[in-house]
């Protein structure tokens, strides 16, 4: 079996599904990546048996069909020291030997069976739900609430993003206990209501890829799996199994207090006086009264403290109230107007926190974080 292939082109997609690949995987097949040569088009693909992200891209020529498994390390490191022209790939399936030819040289490699590589898994036709989505929505959804998931091997349904198709459209919600994530969009209609769980890394995948999109993905779940199926690229996965917890239960309702600040103000303010934070707790109180935000801190192991000011709107009673510092300013980061608002009820309730104006009226977006306790 013979090839001959672009040599950035193949570089680029090797890179994108490499991402898959795992570190310390269960067997030494996945340390491998899966070349498919069929129908004049390559097909690679990556496994680490939670997700499976294969690609296919086109081929200058070739003779024969076949697969081998090429070690991923090794393909990428020799790719990326060669120039930019053509390479031909001499593949002997029986003796499992891979000879890269190039305008200099010839690099030979060993590779694996393509038949030790796993199967891909589907989804049941009978259980399916398929939706398609544009890659903004999808994208957006994810870059919104991806950090916000949790890292408890306790409670594995928190360590994903929860999906949920709904009539109003679709939300993306993340959270770890501490912080939560709402985005909502509602340029799409379903037909029933259906939700699932997002494990974290194909949701990290996902956000990489999804910018090379330029079709509408197709998503299709059932009770195990989902596929996401766009341009060159389909990416499958095994769901997180369990029961999401009720969000909307701790998004308080009633918030007569309302700030309005300069996003970026308050993040400069909040990293000076961090600085002079407890290590352990990151505590950061923020005193609210008049046109002002005083952000103060303080270290009493060490006797160190920091006070900034920043100016406000606020509207509602005198407040202190206290959040973890780098959990506070993660949110702000992770919002991308000029402004921001914060809705409060007392420093014993979670403080809501919005875009003040919205570019895309078909978008909600709503993050939350929960207070600690401030000692005087």
């Amino acid at each position: 079996m013979d090839f001959v292939v672009s040599r950035s082109g193949l570089l680029e997609h090797l890179q994108l599904v490499s991402k898959v690949v795992g570190s310390k995987n269960s067997l030494p097949i996945l340390d491998n990546l899966l070349f498919n040569i069929s129908d004049g088009q390559l097909e690679v693909t990556a496994s680490d048996l939670e997700s499976t992200l294969t690609t296919t891209m086109n081929i200058d020529s070739n003779n024969g069909v076949g697969k081998i498994a090429i070690d991923t390390k090794k393909i990428l490191d020799i790719l990326k020291e060669l120039d930019e022209q053509p390479l031909t790939f001499n593949v002997d399936i029986d003796e499992l030997k891979i000879d890269i030819v190039s305008s200099t040289g010839k690099y030979t490699l060993i590779g694996q069976s393509g038949d030790d590589f796993p199967q891909i898994p589907g989804v049941k036709a009978d259980k399916v739900t398929r939706v398609d989505l544009t890659p903004d929505i999808l994208y957006s959804g994810i870059t919104s609430a991806i950090f916000a998931t949790g890292d408890d091997e306790l409670r594995p349904v928190m360590n994903g993003v929860y999906i949920e198709l709904h009539g109003n459209g679709i939300n993306f919600v993340a959270t770890d206990a501490h912080k939560l994530v709402r985005y909502t969009n509602k340029d799409i209609t379903v037909e029933e209501e259906s939700s699932f769980i997002l494990p974290k890394k194909p949701a990290a995948i996902l956000k990489g890829v999804l910018p090379k999109a330029f079709s509408d993905v197709t998503l299709e779940f059932d009770d195990k799996n989902a596929i996401f199926s766009f341009e060159n690229f389909r990416l499958i996965c095994r769901l997180v199994e369990g029961v999401y917890p009720n969000y909307s239960t701790v998004i308080p309702k009633d918030n007569p207090n309302k700030l309005i600040v300069d996003r970026l103000s308050l993040i400069n303010s909040l990293r000076r006086v961090a600085i002079f934070a407890n290590q352990a707790s990151n505590l950061v109180g923020l005193k609210i009264s008049g046109n002002q935000i005083v952000v103060n801190a303080q270290d009493i192991d060490y006797a160190i403290s920091g006070t900034d000011t920043t100016n406000c709107q606020y509207d509602g009673d005198d407040m202190e109230i206290g959040f973890k510092s780098n959990f506070l300013i993660e949110i702000l980061n992770n919002l991308s107007t000029a402004e921001v608002v914060f809705e409060l009820s007392d420093p014993t309730r979670a403080g809501i926190i919005l875009p003040k104006d919205n570019e895309n009226p078909s978008e909600d977006i709503l993050m939350l974080l929960m207070p600690m306790m401030i000692n005087n």
